[in-house]
């Protein structure tokens, strides 16, 4: 009897007959040998054909084939600790294989290519491995996410992608049509979570957001997903607390479930393992100190010009860096200038220049990772900061009556997909963290 498997479920199989669906990877000959390396989406996996065993036919067949034929392979799974894989160690002494389509002059070959020609064959460059193994992690890191705001008591509650009105300022905001009347793409559904925690007391919203910031760094894109937590009865503290351990859940899942997938990547896994509770977590005036200090140490120029800030400014992809390398795991910064910060933001008692807001700082260059705050919960102040930045008060009428009828302190955060995707996958640029990313210069295919 033949089974049908999985390549991700083969270890389980030694010993069996088995039938695999997938593609063909490389193809290698080794005298009257020839390995094949086959995938299937759930995996890797070698098949080897012996041609004193399989025939002349289907050897001279094997050899001919070009990479990305779909083809059917059947065999005896045995084990082979030196066979490669996802997962390793088993391989397929091919017996029978069925071409369903012969792939000629498949366009990407193990030569080396740029970067601009693989975003043109995204559609194909999808399919090599690491390319692969970073949506693998995808696919976990929303589990994850998912799995563990269901389990602590969340709502997911939908938001609108279409709104009237900006949540942090029109600035970078995508606008559209609406019947003739001018609206935006969501920058973020936290105002409407803001609405849904005061029914549900926990909510999280994860979807599609838009920023038509023209930026052109490695951080950014402008179409990516996030999810955003909102919590009533929640104090920046509280709120500290839960991403600490939202983010470490996160990581450790991926740890879990997706090693070979980080081994592929050539990932650095003991610095992800050390993404657990506590994190280290400091002021945004302390935070501006270390920097200085940085900055009177060094003795290169470029760094010394990158570093200059002054108090009430944001921070910068380089001072983020500069931080984040004192810290073996990622790093809280709090209580940011309100200058810097969406108006919705508490004010820190005492210090109206500052809100009780907080930024998670990932390791290694990756930057923010998280951005929340405790929210504005009295209706008069949240008056005052509307006026403040000048924004259409008839558009925020709903969020005020937010504070007016049972008004609690409430916090939230957001969590960029791709963002975590890439620091978790130690990948250089987000764009390969997104199936099929939009940026400032594209949105093909």
């Amino acid at each position: 009897m033949t089974m049908l498997i999985n390549i991700e479920d083969i270890s389980g199989c030694e010993g069996q007959r088995v039938k695999i669906q997938g593609w063909l990877y490389a193809v290698t000959r080794k005298g009257k040998l020839i390995f094949v390396r086959l995938r299937d989406g759930t995996g890797i996996a070698q098949g080897v054909a012996y041609r004193p065993e399989v025939g002349d036919e289907l050897f001279e067949l094997l050899k001919r084939l070009g990479q990305e034929s779909s083809l059917v392979v059947e065999g005896m799974v045995r084990a082979n600790n030196r066979a490669p894989g996802i997962p390793g160690g088993f391989e397929i002494g091919i017996e029978q294989v069925t071409v369903l389509q012969e792939a000629i002059e498949y366009p990407i070959t193990p030569k080396e290519h740029g970067v601009e020609f693989l975003m043109d064959h995204r559609h194909l460059w999808l399919r090599s491995s690491k390319q692969w193994a970073i949506m693998r992690i995808r696919t976990t890191v929303k589990r994850a996410i998912i799995d563990f705001l269901d389990s602590h008591g969340f709502a997911n509650i939908d938001t609108p992608i279409i709104t009237p009105s900006a949540a942090e300022g029109t600035s970078s905001l995508f606008e559209v049509n609406y019947f003739e009347e001018q609206a935006y793409l969501a920058q973020t559904g936290q105002l409407y979570n803001e609405a849904n925690i005061m029914a549900f007391g926990k909510v999280y919203s994860f979807g599609p957001t838009f920023r038509a910031e023209k930026s052109k760094t490695r951080r950014h894109l402008t179409e990516f997903w996030m999810v955003e937590p909102e919590m009533a009865f929640y104090d920046l503290d509280d709120l500290i607390d839960f991403e600490e351990e939202f983010i470490s859940y996160i990581v450790q899942t991926v740890l879990e479930k997706r090693r070979p997938e980080l081994e592929l990547l050539e990932r650095n896994l003991d610095m992800l393992k050390n993404v657990k509770p506590p994190f280290p977590r400091i002021s945004y005036d302390k935070a501006l100190e270390r920097i200085a200090a940085i900055r009177e140490a060094t003795d290169d120029p470029t760094l010394k010009k990158e570093l200059q800030i002054e108090w009430g400014d944001d921070f910068g992809s380089p001072h983020e860096t500069q931080l984040t390398q004192q810290f073996d795991k990622p790093v809280f910064v709090y209580g940011y200038p309100t200058q810097v910060k969406a108006f919705y933001m508490e004010p820190w008692p005492g210090r109206p220049e500052v809100c009780k807001s907080v930024d998670l700082l990932a390791p290694e260059g990756y930057g923010e990772i998280t951005g929340g705050s405790e929210r504005m919960s009295d209706p008069d102040e949240l008056i005052a900061a509307i006026e403040k930045h000048e924004l259409p008060m008839e558009h925020y009428q709903w969020y005020i009556d937010l504070r007016r009828f049972g008004s609690v302190q409430h916090s939230g955060f957001g969590l960029g997909l791709e963002r975590t995707v890439a620091w978790i996958c130690g990948v250089e640029h987000i764009r390969q963290t997104s199936p099929f990313p939009r940026s400032l210069n594209r949105m093909r295919p």
